[in-house]
């Protein structure tokens, strides 16, 4: 194994290790959320915490278009960005096909989980937003440093499709 994949296996398991004991861990001090006995009441509920998942996305295509306008790169089609534009735009790429996932995910466990349950997605939301900006960050330190936020985003993604699955078919 090189140095490279040794820092990145390093970063997977730092990365999913904290993904899941914050979730673990918010998922038993949070409370559960009231008002959301119908299934109606619990996919409006999984909708409106999308839009705090969303947010990372957000702030980072401000971050693109900022630094776009402020230089050379205003005409994204020219070869004049900065390797900090690039990094973030490749971060806000990335973001956004995690956001869809987890919104897809959240959407579907909103009508699976029972009411008490969807604390869950509480504390996924708020791991995702966390996650999300460790890969941001890390990725602007040293690109094999975004490894933990893109691990801890991806496994927490796959858990809840799987458990969206089990859910389905049980």
């Amino acid at each position: 194994m090189t140095g490279d994949q040794r820092v990145v296996l390093a970063g997977v398991v730092a990365g999913v290790s904290t993904m899941v004991a914050l979730v673990a861990g918010l998922y038993h001090v949070l409370p559960p959320p009231t008002g959301v006995e119908s299934v109606a009441g619990r996919l409006a509920y999984a909708l409106r915490l999308d839009v705090f998942a969303a947010l990372p996305l957000f702030f980072m295509l401000a971050s693109v278009g900022n630094a776009r306008f402020k230089s050379e790169a205003i005409n994204p089609l020219l070869p004049t960005e900065n390797p900090k534009v690039v990094v973030n735009g490749r971060v806000a790429s990335n973001t956004l096909e995690q956001t869809f996932v987890f919104v897809v995910a959240c959407a579907a466990l909103g009508t699976l989980l029972q009411p008490h349950q969807l604390r869950l997605l509480l504390a996924c939301t708020v791991v995702f937003i966390l996650a999300r900006v460790a890969f941001w960050v890390g990725y602007r330190i040293h690109p094999l440093y975004r490894a933990a936020g893109m691990a801890a985003t991806s496994y927490l993604n796959i858990g809840l499709l799987a458990f969206s699955v089990y859910l389905m078919l049980r």
